[in-house]
């Protein structure tokens, strides 16, 4: 048998398992244990892992006496040739899957035949036809796709290894293994020691095959970076691109997509390196970045926020292997309700234990709640706040993006917003503005769009100043700075239903300082839960002020009349992502007040503004500028208010009522809120919510603990504390 190698054990030779031993007789070399299990009798090992391991078994099966089909390289992202390495990069891990799990030679024999073709090909390539403007690679447009290929091939590999004569093993060794870990680690320097998700996955990749292959010195250079300091390298990977709650500083989309290389090899550090304790490497940061992971979805999609493509969930295959390895670690049978929503396993012995345990009847639901992310490597670089009102995963929901830039992959939205309801995103963020592995849409690329409008502020639910972007649109700018956090305050935990919390930016605009307060309040006078969204600036100098709100939805009511432009439309600017909205109408607030009703899946929801004199409503939809039709035709509604020292605004965002077109009837379609009232003090501000019915419901805003005071017409408030439900003047 294959012994568990140990830190010292690497720096000599490693022992070789005998040829041809039986594949259930040798555990993984990679830390996933053994599945081998009688498929000729009933399993008692859960639906969702039978039907993981048949649809497998299935797809190899029909392939198993085809001749390989491996391409010379030639398509970019989506082309056949991209997409059918991708296809065998899957059959290699799934082929060597089978042979361990069943011991039938027929899946290894397809393995070595597939990867043999492989290693007769790739000596001979050079660089990829159509590269990527970074790190090209040679199987594919860039080398990220190339480690993603051997983490797979290391995988399966793994499984195969030991039931290899020596010369199979020479041949699959000397002409792919070797050759591909040398071009992503020695050939490819600058991304292999980058801190990042391109050098996370180069960096396991290589030391999954290090391990796969008895190969110590893979290890080595995977773990502490090429030249062995610990300055690149895996461990330093670690370190730096998580913070200390779990939270990966570019965004959950990219946390997503990092995670599966974090875990992987850390898997295999823990078989192989015990002493290492990686799992409880920086207090369990794998751990937390796996639970920070689910914490960032909404009905199952993750928050879209930075470059993110807005399909991507839950069920991705990154955290369907995060969720089983955290089950294998914590036994937290919460984490099996997050595995019956993913609704399938990979058919690992960790995927097994997850589909045996579903189906002994011991999942919870997940604790979806109220809480902190905070940003960077040591916590001190903003944060992303969530609030729920509840631990529905389809409640109302609110993502406050307080967060440092998220490298090259951040959006120019500090201090943005986020509103989800009942499974929608209410108030949205654009996402990416891209056509991942659609060859027609500039070969699946980023498109010339992502920078020109979905990074810009404009395209977020964030406060634009001169129609400028943030830090103008300078992401290396941005990365250098990043908001002062006020105070998280969960309602529950306080015995009140006020969960807040604020932060503010200086910077992004040269001598403008930003601030936003955020609540969600469920209070008796209201009929459900109601979020708040406090917006201030203030400069010494004259700006014009846009705040945009990103909605889904048809426009139902208002209480302003609009002047619609309904026979021919302008831009609403030249530059800054403004250049590709189309001016629908707009109209002036002689109150002060915007009062906006939507309707979305058979629910009611209204904006009710509190804007400075002279603020006016536009109205704009995507699709100005775009000849070829990239964008998607996405409404906005900004509230601007032009040639102003300081601005402020209060914003209630009310769900209520409900539309039924089967049973033809209309209930709560008017909003309860009949205005909203706003004083903005020294560091301090009062919301007055009126209700129709005559009551009011007053919040206080600080952001920060200590007695805090503010004037009104009405008198004077005070409260203690960071944010507080107030009566009326004097309390």
């Amino acid at each position: 048998m294959k012994a568990v190698l140990t830190s010292a054990a690497l720096l000599t030779a490693f022992a070789i398992a005998g040829c041809n031993a039986p594949a259930a007789d040798v555990p993984s070399a990679l830390g996933r244990g053994n599945s081998t299990i009688a498929t000729s009798a009933p399993t008692q090992s859960g639906a969702l892992y039978d039907t993981a391991f048949e649809r497998i078994k299935s797809g190899i099966n029909a392939q198993i006496e085809t001749f390989p089909d491996v391409p010379l390289p030639e398509d970019a992202g989506g082309g056949y040739t991209h997409e059918q390495h991708k296809r065998n990069a899957r059959a290699l891990f799934e082929s060597g899957l089978l042979f361990e799990a069943t011991g039938d030679e027929r899946y290894r024999d397809f393995y070595v035949r597939l990867l043999n073709a492989y290693a007769k090909m790739y000596p001979t390539l050079g660089l990829h036809p159509k590269p990527k403007e970074q790190s090209p690679g040679r199987l594919f447009w860039q080398s990220l796709n190339e480690a993603w290929f051997l983490v797979h091939a290391a995988q399966g590999y793994d499984y195969v290894r030991p039931s290899l004569d020596a010369q199979t093993r020479s041949v699959l060794e000397d002409g792919f293994f070797h050759p591909i870990v040398e071009f992503l680690s020695e050939g490819q320097p600058g991304t292999f020691d980058k801190i990042h998700n391109h050098g996370t996955w180069a960096t396991a990749a290589v030391g999954l095959t290090g391990y796969a292959l008895n190969e110590p010195d893979y290890v080595e250079k995977a773990l502490l970076g090429l030249d062995r300091s610990g300055t690149g390298g895996f461990l330093r990977q670690m370190e730096v691109l998580f913070s200390p709650d779990g939270y990966y500083n570019e965004g959950p989309y990219y946390q997503r997509y990092a995670l599966m290389p974090f875990v992987l090899f850390a898997q295999a550090i823990q078989a192989n390196e015990p002493e290492r304790a990686i799992f409880e490497a920086r207090d369990g940061i794998l751990q937390k970045a796996i639970y920070s992971t689910i914490h960032q979805n909404y009905a199952g999609l993750f928050f879209p926020i930075n470059d993110a493509i807005k399909d991507k969930g839950i069920a991705t295959t990154e955290l369907l292997h995060g969720v089983a390895i955290a089950y294998e670690l914590t036994g937290d049978a919460t984490l099996l309700s997050v595995a019956q929503a993913q609704g399938t396993v990979i058919p690992t012995p960790q995927g097994r234990a997850v589909s045996e345990a579903i189906a002994a009847g011991k999942a919870e639901p997940f604790a979806y709640r109220s809480l902190r992310l905070r940003d960077g490597a040591n916590g001190d670089r903003g944060a992303l706040d969530i609030l729920r009102a509840d631990q529905d995963p389809e409640g109302l929901a609110v993502v406050v993006k307080n967060t440092a830039m998220g490298l090259g992959h951040g959006h120019f939205d500090k201090l943005g917003l986020l509103v989800f309801d009942r499974g929608e995103e209410i108030l949205r963020d654009y996402g990416a503005a891209r056509f991942l592995n659609i060859e027609a849409k500039y070969g699946g690329h980023y498109l010339a769009e992502n920078n020109a409008y979905a990074k810009q502020t404009i395209a977020h639910n964030a406060l634009v100043v001169d129609r400028r972007s943030h830090f103008d649109g300078d992401w290396r700018a941005g990365e250098e700075q990043s908001p002062e956090l006020g105070e998280l305050v969960i309602g529950d935990e306080m015995g009140n239903g006020l969960s807040a919390t604020s932060a503010r930016m200086d910077g992004a605009y040269p001598g403008v300082t930003m601030l936003r307060h955020v609540a969600l309040l469920e209070h008796e006078a209201l009929q459900g839960p109601v979020v708040i969204d406090v917006v201030r600036a203030s400069g010494s100098a004259a700006h014009d002020f846009d705040l945009p709100y990103h909605y889904n939805g048809q426009l139902i009511d208002t209480n302003y009349d609009i002047d619609a432009d309904t026979t021919s439309r302008v831009p609403l600017g030249e530059d800054n992502g403004f250049q590709y909205f189309w001016k629908v109408g707009e109209a002036d607030l002689p109150d002060a007040q915007a009062q906006t009703t939507l309707l979305l899946d058979r629910r009611f929801y209204t904006l009710t503004s509190a804007v400075p004199e002279g603020t006016h409503v536009l109205l704009a939809e995507l699709g100005a500028n775009d000849p070829h039709t990239n964008l998607r035709r996405e409404p906005a509604l900004i509230l601007r208010a032009p040639r102003a020292q300081s601005f402020s605004a209060a914003t209630v965002f009310e769900p209520h009522g409900e539309y039924n077109p089967i049973a033809e009837y209309t209930v709560g379609a008017a909003s309860q809120i009949r205005r909203v009232d706003h004083v903005a003090g020294e560091g301090t501000d009062v919301v007055i919510l009126h209700t129709r019915s005559g009551e009011q419901v007053t919040i206080g805003f600080a952001g920060s603990d200590g007695d805090h005071t503010i004037v009104t017409p009405n008198g004077s408030m005070s409260w203690k504390g960071p944010y507080a439900l107030l009566s009326g003047p004097g309390e």
